[in-house]
């Protein structure tokens, strides 16, 4: 009776955390419709979203857009904040009369795509059944309170179902290798080094699958806060991804490849190229240690018995690997930093110098 007591105990701890860190991750739940007119508005949110980002996530949900593609589910990052869009036809019969569609956005501080599509699912259907956004409302509370939304008619929702290293491993890296071959060592190279890199698709479906799976490369890392997938060019908008010291930003307006003040690695998706800018040669020259290990990562990839999840293990170790030679010499070297005339010691080729020099400013190991 004890050892059940203490496991009902430790499983009310358990789901408190999980509460917790719903309530914590949670931000807002938004409703943006298009009426018989044609006309697109905000019309409710929960509990407030801010004017500047109400902008923002207008332009984001294709409702504006006349004639367009109805795109299902899309999201991203403004100012630290992931937002989520899910956006339906409304389908007769039904209760929202003067409503042609309707787009459900929730903003949250976590990254997890598959978690708030699923949740967003539910509260679609909830709203095509009741029109009214009060029985939204309380599912998003049932969510933030008790990390459950639960409904026959509506379908239900739990979110310790969705790990977030799930979401970080569900882009696939092999289709990245599959399409880039040897070139993915300059994608791996711009992102040890936080680097700029900037993706472009006219499809933002093809948009998010890519980017979304690049942050992979460095997992040792474990930062998705890099990733702004579905970025305008807009001034608000760009001038916040330029506060950042290196992102992956993807772009679906094709005159960004004219904007190298944007980029220092350029990924021209329908085409396959991968351009580096002018400002970024040197420090994204290639050598040597590159070449082992684009050759590593390829193996790794085509390699048909490895999942896309041991493909990233596979690369991370590699990664350790360079990171712990790096972190052994600056432990020989005064306060654990190193400097160029270290490595100059170890008469290392140009190119792979020049690479830890760069990846040992990243990683913060270089005295300065």
């Amino acid at each position: 009776m004890v050892y059940k007591s203490l496991k009902i105990q430790n499983q009310i701890n358990v789901d408190k955390e999980w509460n917790m860190a719903t309530s914590e991750m949670m931000l807002s739940l938004g409703l943006i419709e298009k009426d018989v007119n044609a006309d697109t508005l905000w019309v409710w949110c929960y509990p407030s979203i801010s004017a500047d980002l109400r902008e923002v996530l207008l332009r984001k949900c294709c409702l504006p857009l006349n004639n367009q593609v109805l795109h299902t589910f899309v999201f991203g990052q403004y100012c630290r904040t992931w937002y989520y869009i899910t956006t339906v036809e409304v389908q007769e019969p039904t209760v929202l009369k003067k409503v042609t569609h309707f787009s459900i956005v929730i903003t949250a501080k976590d990254f997890n795509p598959e978690k708030y599509a699923a949740f967003s699912r539910v509260l679609c259907r909830t709203y095509i059944k009741h029109g009214s956004p009060v029985k939204m409302m309380e599912c998003y509370i049932a969510v933030l309170t008790k990390g459950i939304c639960q409904s026959d008619e509506n379908g239900s929702f739990l979110t310790k179902d969705y790990d977030v290293r799930k979401a970080y491993l569900a882009g696939s890296l092999k289709d990245v290798v599959s399409q880039f071959g040897m070139e993915t060592i300059i994608l791996y190279t711009a992102l040890m080094l936080k680097k700029r890199v900037v993706v472009y698709h006219p499809r933002i479906e093809a948009l998010l699958e890519f980017t979304r799976a690049l942050p992979g490369l460095v997992w040792h890392r474990k930062d998705w806060s890099i990733l702004h997938p579905f970025v305008h060019l807009e001034d608000k908008e760009l001038e916040n991804l330029k506060l950042c010291t290196g992102y992956v930003a993807g772009f679906v307006d094709s005159e960004v490849g004219d904007r190298s003040d944007l980029f220092d690695v350029y990924v021209n998706l329908p085409d396959s190229e991968i351009t580096v800018s002018q400002n970024a040669k040197e420090a994204m020259a290639m050598g040597k240690l590159h070449k082992e290990i684009g050759n590593f990562i390829v193996q790794a990839a085509e390699d048909t018995d490895r999942t896309d999840a041991q493909v990233i293990k596979d690369i991370s170790v590699k990664t350790k690997e360079i990171l712990s030679n790096l972190m052994s010499l600056a432990d020989e070297a005064e306060n654990s930093k190193l400097t160029l005339e270290t490595l100059k010691q170890r008469h290392y080729p140009p190119a792979t110098e020049n690479f830890l020099f760069h990846l040992a400013a990243a990683e913060q190991l270089l005295k300065i």
